[in-house]
């Protein structure tokens, strides 16, 4: 694929490099090592397309003036035959570099060729990633966050896939542990709750209505405890599961009662994280569930090979891993005196199976704001372990305020229940969501307007970019119709001169480099701001520049870019999974 940023960029270093060569043979400068140089994209193109700073880098080295080295360089220059028309020396010694119009052409040219791949790069050069998103609690629904999280990281997963990476999804299920024991005792409480009422009032009271928990307000024999889930999902699951067994758990132990329960709502509560994920257009590779860790013995194994590494010791009857040796803040416990390894155990095995046991060469974790003390801690294991810690990278992703006429929302009006990414989904569309969600970087709290999510007008990205996309269709279907349709005519052909075609086309080619840096960062944002700026500036060729009545090349010229945008904006929005309208 052709990246006409870094073919320019590279043709700035070997104009460069040349002119020097030529000014040692004359003997105008010494044959000495000469430091790095940058070259870079001013904002102002009236200052070049491409600028280098070779002159300034080099002063000290060369004892020279650092204006009479650029000019000297610029008189030794030979850009003939590179996609440059004009080289300038300009304040200091800036060498600002000007484009030819065959580089506009062949950068059109290589959209309407390279079509669907266009923009993709090898930046990742087929390394295997393995990208961990959402793993919401599964004893609860998905919130806002976790809405937040899934459109950042799925987006995430397509952008890297983009730059050449090989990339699976992966959920990772919390099935195992405090949470689910937690879960077993809510559903227990509230099963033991409906089977000491009265059975047919609250059959009856429940029945075609929306269950509500204040039908146990007043329960004196089986009162909701403190550590317990209180949630509406939780009575349902109990009330369901009532309905199918009637009174037969009331009388067996706990913790038959516990497990029946749980192996009820548990596989409901993921098949709906799954079905709402579905619908918000993500699939995962893998659910991959913190149990198995348990029963194949690589909780116990990884306790096992910290003992053996001598990165452990025993205190107060547990056992403890040195883990401010390692970089964190202080030591942690992995097992505790009754036995019973903490959450950090098979959070270790698991990163240790991702990197060790199934080889990625990296994990991708994305995770609340929380999370921030999880990162040295989990390297630290990993680097006792014997694992490269780099192979871990982690993108804290921060809070969610959902804002609605200017005001914090907290709760649904619908129901008074706390918004779910099921709720939300049923107040805004997905494109808006999976869009609004990537409009800021993971690393800043995001206010997400709702009302701007659904309005239908240029202050909303999501709107404005789908309707320059449709935009462009209109016209090539308009003109169609009319008896004048895109020819594709060879590169050489195209004419392009107005500033707004130039602009537009600067931007067009600036994908790749886009691509690259946003997959670096691990940052889609990257990508909806290049999009909204992609769509102002076609919205600006648009009202500029006249396609119907031109000349018939600057008709097929323009058709040609028409053409090339169009197929920029499909890319994206088909990377983000949002759609490309035709019609609006």
């Amino acid at each position: 694929m052709n990246n006409m940023i870094e073919l320019a960029k590279k043709q700035v270093r070997e104009i460069v490099m040349n002119a020097l060569g030529q000014l040692v043979a004359d003997g105008k400068i010494d044959a000495v090592p000469l430091p790095a140089f940058n070259v870079e994209r001013p904002a102002d193109v009236t200052h070049g397309d491409f600028s280098c700073n070779a002159a300034m880098a080099f002063a000290k080295t060369l004892k020279q003036n650092p204006r009479a080295i650029g000019q000297m360089i610029a008189d030794n220059a030979v850009i003939s035959g590179s996609c440059f028309e004009k080289l300038e020396v300009a304040g200091p010694g800036f060498l600002n570099f000007y484009i030819s119009p065959d580089w506009f052409k062949q950068t059109v040219a290589d959209v309407l060729t390279e079509g669907s791949d266009y923009g993709k790069t090898d930046y990742g050069k087929g390394k295997k990633i393995l990208l961990e998103f959402v793993s919401a609690n599964p004893t609860g629904p998905m919130h806002i966050g976790n809405a937040r999280g899934g459109a950042l990281g799925d987006s995430l997963a397509s952008l890297l896939q983009y730059a050449g990476f090989y990339v699976e999804r992966e959920f990772y299920v919390n099935d195992a542990g405090n949470q689910i024991e937690k879960f077993g005792k809510s559903l227990s409480i509230r099963y033991m709750q409906i089977a000491d009422g009265s059975k047919a009032d609250v059959i009856k009271k429940y029945e075609g209505k929306e269950i509500c928990s204040s039908i146990f307000e007043d329960e004196e024999n089986f009162p909701m405890l403190e550590d317990v889930y209180k949630g509406v999902d939780i009575i349902e699951h109990a009330y369901n599961f009532y309905k199918i067994n009637g009174d037969k758990y009331v009388n067996v132990s706990e913790d038959e009662r516990k497990n029946a329960l749980v192996d009820y709502a548990l596989p409901l509560n993921i098949e709906g994280l799954e079905r709402d994920l579905k619908k918000y257009r993500i699939v995962y590779d893998t659910w991959f569930r913190e149990s198995t860790l348990h029963k194949n013995g690589a909780v116990k194994e990884i306790v096992e090979l910290l003992t053996e590494k001598g990165h452990t010791y025993e205190k107060d009857g547990a056992i403890w891993f040195k883990a401010s040796e390692f970089g964190d803040d202080q030591d942690r416990v992995l097992v505790r005196a009754n036995g019973i390894p903490t959450y950090f155990v098979p959070d270790i095995a698991y990163h240790y199976n991702k990197l060790v046991t199934r080889g990625f060469d990296k994990a991708v974790d994305i995770l609340g704001a929380d999370h921030h003390g999880y990162v040295p801690r989990m390297k630290a294991a990993l680097t006792a372990l014997g694992v490269d810690a780099s192979k871990l990278d982690v993108v804290i992703m921060q809070m969610v305020m959902l804002v609605r006429n200017g005001e914090t929302v907290k709760l649904s009006k619908r129901s008074g229940k706390a918004i779910t990414l099921s709720t939300l989904l049923d107040e805004v569309p997905i494109d808006a969501a999976r869009f609004f969600f990537n409009l800021r970087d993971p690393n800043t709290h995001l206010e997400f307007d709702l009302e701007l999510a659904i309005e239908e007008s240029s202050n909303n990205p999501v709107f404005y970019v789908q309707y320059a996309h449709a935009r462009i269709c209109s016209v090539l279907r308009r003109l169609k119709e009319e008896g004048t349709d895109f020819e594709n005519i060879p590169s050489e052909k195209l004419q392009f001169s107005h500033p707004a075609e130039l602009a537009l086309i600067r931007h067009i080619a600036a994908l790749p480099d886009c691509i690259n840096e946003a997959a670096k960062d691990y940052n889609p944002s990257k990508i909806t701001r290049y999009l909204c700026e992609l769509a102002q500036l076609f919205h600006k060729f648009y009202d500029n520049c006249k396609i119907k009545g031109e000349e018939p090349i600057t008709v097929q010229s323009r058709l040609s870019l028409c053409t090339a945008t169009k197929t920029v904006f499909k890319n994206l929005l088909d990377m983000l999974k949002v759609d490309a309208p035709e019609k609006m």
